[in-house]
């Protein structure tokens, strides 16, 4: 990155500076040589120059240069980004596309607030129901009556593909599930030392069964597995979405919060979103000279799942453990989460922990680190086109053959458990934890 950028970067916007709707500094490294296109599934969507990296930034140049109005198109295109962060991946000159969608999404926020009645859902979303553990758990017992009644499939008629959505959703586990972690789960074997995990936000509400795999598996390689109960939410879909303020202030306390329980032990992530969120801590408090360097130091000691497994100690105690008895049907395929493979640049140590399974065949799936369309809400916000991006995926994942689809990230695994539900076709979703945590022999 370019100094000018460096000192640029993540500076908060004034709503009446147009130049403040776009992190121009940023925007002038990139060298528009479309190396971004074939990676950008809104591109492929529309064909549109516009709707990829580069007609973006192009688009954010000439709003901060003045040759362009911030009007309905340019925040259109602005949201219909699903920052899968791809391109970056490609990118010959290292632009941060996703630090410069979140700024912008921030920004726009402030200049031009939504309607009503979308300022009153993001307020409940994003300020009453994700950062409390009581509205995570009353969302989750509303949506489990709805299932238990049937109303899922009443949804589909009435709701249109939203509805449809809803009725595929996965089911909401029962309250022995959703408990949370306890604080301390012990080594197996020789102790090598401590981590915390993060238990999440909806990971809980969701997915406790992968939580728990998680701790197991952890503790079968030797480590001591701390939980940090006083907390909820990491904050990265608010600044994915640009409430930007609100994703700060959740950095802080998630620090504050962890450090309480250990201020030195590795922090071990299930969730790629969150882990590439809390990553970048450092960057998105780096204009607070409070906790900028509290941040950059915490998010050193954020590591991936399997960047913790993988190591050789990891490995070593895996091969003791694991055996041929899973029940997992074969074959399995992996398929990368953006925010791991892109966001993290985490893409071989999933695939060395799946060949490690004694009798699971692996097959690779085309475009494995292509975006499936979930992109935290955008499911939600975008139905139609979230499921577009998805259809490609569907047909890549057919052509494997696989009976088990393997991922590591919650909007991930609900993508892919929607459109398998809507395709009618025979294929089950795992959390790598999870394909894990079964092989394990007892001891």
């Amino acid at each position: 990155m370019s100094s000018t950028s460096t000192n640029a970067a993540h500076e908060r916007p004034h709503p009446m500076d147009r130049r403040s709707l776009v992190d121009h500094a940023r925007a002038l490294d990139c060298i528009h040589c479309g190396l971004c296109l074939t990676t950008c599934p809104t591109y492929q969507l529309t064909g549109s120059e516009t709707s990829s990296p580069r007609g973006r930034i192009h688009l954010m140049r000439a709003v901060a240069e003045g040759r362009a109005e911030p009007d309905a198109t340019f925040e259109d295109e602005m949201n219909f980004c699903l920052v899968c962060r791809h391109c970056e991946s490609v990118c010959p000159a290292g632009v941060e596309f996703g630090a410069m969608m979140e700024f912008s999404r921030g920004a726009l926020l402030e200049r031009k607030p939504p309607g009503l009645l979308a300022r009153i859902a993001r307020w409940v979303g994003f300020r009453g129901i994700l950062v409390r553990r009581a509205g995570l758990r009353l969302a989750a017992v509303g949506l489990r009556s709805a299932q238990l009644l049937r109303l899922d499939v009443l949804a589909g008629p009435l709701l249109g593909l939203r509805g449809q959505i809803f009725r595929h959703l996965p089911r909401v586990p029962g309250a022995r599930e959703r408990r949370p972690l306890p604080p301390i789960t012990p080594p197996e074997g020789a102790p090598r030392g401590t981590v915390l995990v993060l238990d999440g936000c909806v990971m809980p509400e969701l997915f406790g069964r992968v939580n728990r795999a998680m701790t197991q598996v952890l503790a079968a390689t030797g480590r001591e597995v701390r939980s940090v109960p006083k907390h909820v939410c990491c904050g990265a879909l608010h600044a994915h979405n640009g409430e930007l303020d609100q994703a700060e202030a959740l950095a802080r306390t998630t620090i504050a919060q962890f450090n309480e329980v250990d201020d030195a032990a590795p922090v071990v992530i299930d969730s790629a979103g969150c882990g590439a969120h809390m990553k970048e801590y450092g960057r998105l408090l780096a204009n607070d000279p409070e906790w900028r360097d509290r941040a950059a130091t915490f998010s050193r000691r954020v590591v991936d799942l399997t960047e913790e497994l993988a190591g050789p100690e990891g490995v070593e105690r895996l091969r003791e453990r694991l055996g041929d008895q899973h029940g997992i049907e074969g074959p399995v395929t992996w398929d990368d989460p953006c925010h791991l493979c892109h966001g993290q640049g985490v893409r071989d140590q999933p695939r060395q922990l799946l060949d490690l399974v004694p009798g699971l065949e692996r097959v690779e799936m085309s475009g494995a680190d292509s975006c499936c369309g979930s992109a935290g809400i955008y499911t939600v916000l975008r139905p139609e086109d979230s499921l577009d991006v998805l259809e490609p995926k569907l047909e890549s994942l057919e052509q494997t053959g696989a009976a088990t689809l393997v991922t590591a990230n919650p909007g991930c695994h609900q993508q892919w458990q929607i459109g398998i539900g809507r395709s009618d076709k025979k294929v089950e979703v795992l959390h790598l934890a999870e394909v894990l945590e079964r092989a394990l022999r007892p001891r």
